[in-house]
């Protein structure tokens, strides 16, 4: 039985930053970018920043603190470059910067994960938090991971922890 979070009382819209971490992907090739920008306008809120960089630690930690010195960003979500192979950096970036992590949402996006794919999850460093009082996502690059952190994690909860950074 799944249990429902209490609703939130606010219909907020959700200013969103998408960024892919590739080496082979480009804004054109980028299918899950595309995927999490449609699953979050299609939730009603707005992606005010889409772009792809490469996996190279400098370059994805200039992104996002280019991306965190925007006023009109809540929250940020990052896919790709979250396994353990050698251009794998996502994640140890992310460890780095974020002055607060959720624990709960890479422990159960692997849980989730385990159901779909079996053993081959844990192999997943997704992880999110806080950083300069923004939200923080990083979901593995594949569609199906990005499908289903933004369905049953990411949107069900956008709007609350978003107004818990606001202090509300």
């Amino acid at each position: 039985m799944t249990q429902i979070p209490h609703p939130d009382l606010s219909e907020m819209t959700v200013n969103c930053a998408v960024i892919t971490i590739s080496d082979t992907r480009s804004a054109e090739t980028d299918n899950s970018g595309v995927l999490i920008k449609k699953l979050l306008k299609d939730a009603g809120h707005v992606v005010v920043a889409y772009t792809v960089v490469k996996d190279d630690a400098t370059k994805i930690i200039l992104q996002m603190q280019a991306v965190c010195e925007r006023e009109d960003v809540d929250a940020i979500i990052f896919s790709g470059g979250t396994g353990i192979a050698p251009r794998d950096t996502t994640y140890d970036v992310m460890e780095s910067l974020l002055d607060r992590i959720l624990p709960g949402f890479g422990e159960i996006f692997r849980f989730l994960s385990y159901q779909e794919i079996g053993s081959r999850a844990i192999a997943s460093r997704a992880v999110a938090g806080v950083y300069q009082g923004k939200l923080v996502f990083s979901l593995p690059g594949s569609k199906n991971a990005v499908k289903l952190a933004v369905e049953k994690l990411i949107l069900p909860e956008l709007v609350h922890l978003v107004m818990q950074l606001r202090g509300g």
